[in-house]
């Protein structure tokens, strides 16, 4: 029989071998997946989110560092992720960044919950900040009158003093018009 530990392990190989129709086979069809960003619920959305970390991270890797032995269901794992940004990923704005080659690792920890078999609640938390700061990119404080959907200051533009880096001589993250493609805002996970 397989045990909630089995199948935890079971769909931490899939995600490292980026088997997408391996990670589904460990959810129910109707499971819910809830991540810093949002909640993505059934196999479509499922598979979306983890779509967007293996095109962005075609080296994306879960090394589990702490599993909370006395406790089945939840299985609560402490991670640590690592991957190399060279593929586009969409920030929760609706933009998505192409590659900026830089290398990641982020602390994260999950609990999912398993009946009959397959997962039905997946929680996985990690710092967003850690994540977007080690991309380039940080926190801007809002001019007054702009909204937090991007009312405030425009990240599309080129760089001031014309390099191809990130960040401005002011310290603040730019993004260099070819490296952002604007997309519909999708809800938390949805597709358009």
């Amino acid at each position: 029989m397989l045990t909630y530990w089995d199948l935890k392990h079971r769909l931490t190989d899939a995600i490292n071998a980026h088997d997408l129709q391996g990670v589904l086979d460990c959810y129910s069809p109707d499971a819910v997946y809830v991540a810093p960003s949002g909640v993505a619920e059934g196999h479509e959305q499922i598979a979306w989110l983890y779509e967007q970390f293996f095109r962005g991270f075609p080296d994306f890797h879960g090394t589990a560092w702490f599993e909370i032995a006395d406790c089945d269901n939840p299985a609560v794992t402490e991670w640590t992720y690592t991957g190399t940004h060279t593929g586009p990923f969409l920030l929760p704005n609706g933009q998505e960044i192409q590659g900026t080659g830089r290398r990641i690792t982020i602390r994260a920890t999950c609990a999912a919950h398993a009946e009959n078999g397959k997962i039905v609640t997946h929680r996985e938390y990690f710092d967003q900040l850690e994540l977007y700061s080690q991309l380039g990119f940080g926190l801007e404080k809002l001019e007054p009158g702009s909204t937090a959907d991007g009312g405030g200051e425009d990240l599309t533009s080129s760089a001031p003093n014309g390099d191809d880096d990130l960040t401005s001589k002011s310290g603040h993250p730019q993004l260099r018009s070819d490296a952002v493609r604007h997309h519909r805002p999708l809800g938390i996970f949805g597709r358009r």
